[in-house]
């Protein structure tokens, strides 16, 4: 009886021993294997490639874009807008003769006077008919300024500084030119450049045109 207990105590001891050694040295083990990544993020992750956004136009045009010319025509402001002729300051050319002398025509001519509070103004003038050789002289206050000038189909005159109170400008008729009689048209510019009065003459020869202004 003792001998069977003791042989039974043996089995169990080899028998827990075994367990225990299997455990601490198992006899199969578990691989891995590595594989290679072509990534360079530090997470091991491979992040898909973001678009760059252009900043660029579009190829397809918007509805409000204006198309440009390929070689534009350099802009020529004497051919005007359409909508407006222009004025190139020169006589028209269905002038070949001045209007005919008339009755109304003969003697002296008021061409009125304007209020200003300009330092300066520009007296321009041209012949606005034919152009045929009309010449005129010019006084100021009763002082010549100019002995004798031929009216040209394109303005041109000079900057008067004006006296406190009234400045008288005469305009007398040297000739009636080949057509006659002596025709013009008279601007006055204030110093801003803005025109202030428009007039125009007819006189025959010796007659003369005077306008004054009046400084304020």
């Amino acid at each position: 009886m003792k001998l069977k207990l003791s042989l039974a105590i043996a089995m169990i001891i080899w028998t827990a021993n075994a367990v225990f050694s299997q455990i601490e040295n198992p006899s199969t083990t578990v691989q891995f294997e590595s594989t290679e990544t072509n990534t360079t993020d530090p997470t091991g992750y491979e992040l898909p490639a973001i678009k760059t956004p252009s900043l660029s136009k579009p190829d397809t045009p918007s509805k409000y874009s204006e198309k440009a010319e390929d070689d534009p025509k350099p802009l020529d402001m004497t051919k005007g807008d359409g909508l407006l002729e222009f004025n190139s300051g020169t006589a028209p050319k269905y002038f070949t003769k001045d209007k005919p002398v008339t009755d109304a025509v003969g003697g002296d001519q008021y061409l009125g006077d304007i209020k200003t509070g300009s330092k300066i103004v520009s007296v321009q003038y041209r012949d606005h008919e034919y152009v045929d050789g009309d010449q005129i002289r010019i006084f100021v206050n009763d002082d010549m300024i100019q002995s004798s000038i031929t009216l040209q189909g394109g303005f041109r005159g000079f900057n008067l500084t004006l006296d406190s109170g009234f400045n008288r400008i005469e305009f007398v008729a040297l000739n009636q030119g080949s057509s006659g009689p002596n025709t013009a048209e008279l601007h006055i510019y204030d110093e801003k450049g803005q025109l202030i009065s428009a007039k125009e003459w007819n006189l025959l020869t010796g007659d003369k045109a005077t306008f004054v202004i009046v400084k304020e």
